[in-house]
């Protein structure tokens, strides 16, 4: 029988697994294109070089969070429930805007996606995986405005 030790570790692997494994998925397959090369972009549009490293970065950050979350609370807990959502809503933002060319669906998406992180990090309980959500609140914050300002300047 495998010890609590390996059984953590391993479940650590699967967060990370996932978690990384459909963003790349996502990210490899559904690319921004000459549509979105075409957009009229604000003055702060980042080159797209940033966004590889940046997402890698925060789904490392978002595994842990699930991970350390699940270590807590199991699959039944409230903060385990809003953080399979955020991830869903996360995971569903690339198709609607790059795949389905949906700035105004992307936005209402990352929006609510913006509102799950920070409710996340509201109620749970582990000071690490709320810490983890940091970075990826700003980050999903500032997309969030540069989705706005891209519908604004191309709607």
């Amino acid at each position: 029988m495998p010890s609590y030790r390996t059984t953590s570790a391993m479940m650590l692997g699967l967060f990370l697994l996932v978690v990384i494994g459909v963003g790349l998925v996502i990210g490899l397959t559904i690319q921004p294109g000459a549509w979105y090369a075409s957009l009229n972009k604000p003055f702060f549009n980042p080159p797209n070089w940033i966004f590889g490293p940046a997402w890698t970065t925060l789904y490392i950050l978002i595994a842990i969070a699930g991970w350390r979350t699940w270590l807590i609370e199991g699959v039944k807990g409230r903060a385990i429930k809003i953080w399979i959502g955020q991830m869903i809503l996360n995971w569903l933002w690339t198709p609607l805007f790059f795949g389905a060319h949906a700035m105004s669906l992307g936005l209402a998406v990352i929006l609510c996606l913006l509102l799950l992180i920070l409710y996340f990090i509201a109620i749970a309980r582990d000071k690490v995986a709320r810490f983890c959500f940091f970075p990826y609140a700003l980050w999903v914050g500032f997309a969030s405005v540069l989705n706005a300002s891209l519908l604004w300047l191309n709607g």
